[in-house]
């Protein structure tokens, strides 16, 4: 098995470093992407799924008033999911994602396929990509774990 799932744990084994996960938009598929890589386990540590609010504020840590303030499919949102997954999963680098997949516009600007990935590196400090995707529901998952598979790769 080869790919950027592969390339990207080999590179955080060989670091020492550890990864985990919050998604929203993508209900897991990272972690289930990750996870399909034998031997998966010696980096990455776990994954929060928090698809309503109340997990992303209660376990997560992002303040109420941000998704407030931005809506709960923004770059502010992303980022504190990632720091508050960091702190909660203790792992070195923490990539989470928020978006709209469809098929309602939810309440906010996002349109569907709009994405906000944010990853949390150490002390590099947090690396933000936000993504417009087309295609259904699945396409639009699918991509986003795609493209932060490229990102974290081209970050490690």
């Amino acid at each position: 098995m080869d790919g950027p799932a592969l390339s990207l744990l080999k590179k955080l084994g060989s670091r020492g470093l550890t990864l985990g996960s919050v998604e929203s938009v993508t209900g897991g598929l990272f972690a289930s992407t990750i996870c399909e890589i034998p031997g998966a386990s010696k980096v990455f540590k776990g994954s929060l799924v928090a698809y309503n609010n109340s997990i992303k504020t209660n376990l997560a840590d992002v303040m109420p008033e941000t998704i407030e303030t931005y809506g709960v499919v923004s770059q502010e949102v992303a980022d504190e999911m990632a720091q508050g997954g960091a702190r909660l999963l203790r792992v070195d680098v923490c990539v989470s994602f928020t978006g709209n997949a469809g098929p309602s516009v939810e309440p906010g600007n996002a349109k569907i396929g709009d994405v906000y990935v944010a990853v949390v590196f150490g002390g590099r400090g947090v690396f933000h990509f936000p993504f417009k995707f087309k295609g259904n529901r699945n396409m639009i998952r699918q991509q986003a774990v795609e493209k932060a598979l490229e990102e974290l790769d081209a970050i490690i």
